[in-house]
Order: structure tokens, then C-alpha cells, then sequence
């Protein structure tokens, strides 16, 4: 009897273990798959939410590497044809970028160009490696889809990052667009003297560069985009620019913040016009420092610029406001709380010509990159466009304040 028993336990154990292997087996079956397929739902519903018990700063790092050794599926799909532009004499399949800040090493390029981005932009890049501040200095704010950082411009340097470029070009004949977002070390006693640097090492090798004067996170740094520095800064830049030996019509954007007042952005748009200090592009707009209406009363009082969906129409209205001031002539990268084809469609009405975006990846996952495009393509044929440049500031009166 006492034989028959233990028999019969030892049955029920390794029936119980027989279906504990095949359940976890199925689940992590399905949660392959999940992945594999790049299934949205399954990304917002049960691996980002997994994810964010993880620290923000780890989760970032994680998605690095996830991008550097092609864990996520590639797209395979090519774009569709209406979504197909030109950047700087370049033709690119969609004008989608993902935003400087989270790729900061240059580090994972491939693959989030196989996830479907038209434009990455790596950086921003010091010329000395620093640490950039203490942490914590990332923090999630779920309830309102975004996040606040104050990296500080933490940088592997300018020769690292010269170097992973360099070799990704070379000898991997790499074709996508690459940005360089350029920074100033934070004990820096010329800011000049860093963005000419950058311009100097990465002109030659990147397909346009950012000058990056609006992170809140750096002490001092959004002073240069007052009237008087900026015009001396943008000036000396170009001039280093026309000394390149080669690719010395590298564009050069800058990266504005959306914390200005409309005083500034006349002065900001007078010097980028003007001929001495006249850049190929703007990007709209960086963080902002702004805390108005949060669900996350708490974490909303920690310092660092704020991205994500509390952004987006602050973003849009400052895109149709340069796009206004500029007479339409300068170029525009817009930035700040896309995470639709609707969103993406707004930016452009106001004056954007191509797109950028960052928090809505770490919301809802690779995925997202083809579902914008897919969106924002269906708008385009729904209200009969044939491409992005028949929208590109046709209605940024709307926008306007």
C-alpha cells in the first residue's frame, strides 16, 4: 500500500512538472514569438510594463543592447511609396528618425535602422568622454507617457564614437542616414571651441550634424542661444565647416529649446537667416523644463527635461512659429510627444519636414516604428496626398498661438 502510494505521489510530482515545463515552455514559446512577430500589444500590455520595474537608466541600457545585437525582429516590409522624401539631396524611405539621447554612443545603429527608422541621430557627443550628473537621473512618468532626464551629456568622447562610426561605415558599407548631435563638456571654458571640435572630427563622416545648445541639464548651455552668442557660435561653425577637406557641405542643424519666448525665437530665427550664420536646418525642440498639468505630482518635481506626450503641442506650436518666422525656407526636424500617425501629420501641417521621436519607443517597444509609419501613410492617402512634401506647413496658422 505504502509502495502503491508513493507511486501514485511520485506520479502526481511528475505530472505537476511535466505541466510546469510545458506552461513556462508555451509562455516563453509565445513570448518569443511575440517579440519575433513585433507585436505592439504585446509589447505595451506585457513586456514594457515588465520592464519598467526595472531602474529607467537600466531599462535605456537594456534597449541599447537590445538594438546592438539585433534582438528585435527587422522590418522587412519596405515603406510605403508616399512616405518617401528628400533630406538634404538624399533620398529616404520615410522621413522617421529616432531623436538623439537614446542611442548616446553611437553604439546600436544597425539596428534601429532595421527596425524601420528613415534618420538616426547618435549623441549628443562631447569631445572629452565625461560621466555627465549623478544618478538617479532618469525618471518614468507612466501615467503621463513620459519621461525626465538629466543625463548631463554623459559621452564615450568624440574619438569612440569616431571610431564605432567610422567602422560601421567603412567596413560594413552602412547606408542610412546618421546624425551627430554635438555637445560641450560641462567644464568647458570655450563652447566654440567644443562645437568646432565636433564639427571638425564628424564632418567628414556623418550626414549632418546637430549643434545642441538647448539641454536644460547642462549648466549655462541654453544661454548661447541668446542673439549674440548663438550668431558668433553658428558663425564659427560654418566657417569651420568651409575648412573641411572633405564633405565640407555637411548640413548643420540646431537644436532648439521649447522653453523659449517669442522674443527669442524672432532673434533665433533672424540669426539662422541671416548669411554669415545661416544653418540648413532647425530641430523642434528639445526637453522642456515646463511641469504644467502632470498626473505624476511627485516625480514631476524632479530636475531634467521633460519629453513625451506632454510636449507634443507645445512642440507643434513652436514648429509652426519658426516655420512662420523663417518664411518656410529652413528645414524642419520635429520633435516632442509623437506616438501616432496623427501626431507625426500634425508636426508636418506646422511646418516639419521630417520627424523625430524617442519616448514613445521606451513606451511601447520597436513596434511602434511601423505602426506611425503605417498611420501616418493611410492619413497622407485618406485626405489625398501623394507624399510628405504636398504637407509640410500647409496649415501651421492652425498651430499658431
Amino acid at each position: 500500500m505504502a509502495t502503491a502510494a508513493a507511486t501514485k505521489g511520485t506520479t502526481k510530482m511528475s505530472k505537476i512538472k511535466s505541466f510546469v515545463l510545458v506552461t513556462t515552455g508555451a509562455g516563453l514559446f509565445f513570448s518569443g514569438f511575440s517579440i519575433y512577430k513585433g507585436n505592439e500589444k504585446f509589447y505595451t500590455e506585457v513586456i514594457m510594463p515588465v520592464v519598467r520595474h526595472l531602474p529607467a537608466e537600466t531599462s535605456h541600457k537594456l534597449a541599447v543592447f537590445a538594438c546592438k545585437h539585433n534582438i528585435f525582429r527587422t522590418q522587412n516590409l519596405p515603406d510605403d511609396i508616399n512616405l518617401k522624401t528628400t533630406f538634404f539631396d538624399r533620398t529616404i524611405s520615410n522621413p522617421i528618425g529616432i531623436a538623439a539621447g537614446f542611442d548616446k554612443h553611437a553604439e546600436a545603429i544597425e539596428g534601429l535602422d532595421k527596425l524601420g527608422f528613415g534618420l538616426i541621430e547618435v549623441g549628443s557627443v562631447t569631445p572629452e568622454p565625461q560621466p555627465g550628473n549623478s544618478t538617479p537621473r532618469v525618471f518614468r512618468l507612466p501615467k503621463d507617457e513620459a519621461i525626465i532626464n538629466r543625463y548631463g551629456f554623459n559621452s564615450d568622447g568624440h574619438k569612440a564614437v569616431f571610431e564605432r562610426l567610422r567602422e560601421l561605415k567603412n567596413n560594413k558599407n552602412f547606408k542610412g542616414v546618421i546624425g551627430v548631435n554635438l555637445g560641450k563638456n560641462k567644464e568647458s571654458k570655450s563652447a566654440l571651441n567644443d562645437y568646432t571640435q565636433g564639427v571638425r572630427m564628424f564632418g567628414p563622416i556623418a550626414d549632418y550634424l546637430v549643434i545642441n545648445v538647448s539641454s536644460p541639464n547642462t549648466p549655462g548651455l541654453r544661454d548661447l542661444q541668446e542673439k549674440k552668442d548663438l550668431e558668433q557660435l553658428l558663425e564659427g561653425v560654418l566657417v569651420e565647416r568651409s575648412q573641411l577637406p572633405v564633405n565640407n557641405k555637411v548640413p548643420i542643424l540646431l537644436k532648439i529649446s521649447p522653453d523659449l519666448g517669442k522674443a527669442d525665437l524672432k532673434d533665433i530665427a533672424e540669426v539662422v537667416t541671416k548669411k554669415k550664420s545661416q544653418i540648413d536646418g532647425l530641430i523642434v525642440s528639445n526637453t522642456t523644463t515646463d511641469r504644467s498639468d502632470l498626473k505624476e505630482t511627485t516625480l514631476a518635481k524632479e530636475n531634467g527635461g521633460l519629453s513625451g506626450a506632454p510636449l507634443r503641442s507645445k512642440s507643434t506650436k513652436l514648429i509652426a512659429e519658426m516655420y512662420h518666422l523663417t518664411n518656410g525656407k529652413i528645414p524642419i526636424i520635429g520633435v516632442g510627444g509623437i506616438a501616432s500617425g496623427d501626431d507625426a501629420f500634425e508636426k508636418l501641417e506646422a511646418g516639419a519636414s521630417y520627424l523625430q521621436f524617442y519616448t514613445a519607443f521606451i513606451y511601447h517597444g520597436p513596434p511602434v516604428v511601423s505602426r506611425i509609419k503605417s498611420e501616418l501613410s493611410n492619413i497622407l492617402k485618406e485626405r489625398g496626398y501623394n507624399n510628405i512634401e504636398e504637407v509640410v506647413g500647409n496649415n501651421y496658422k492652425k498651430y499658431l498661438n
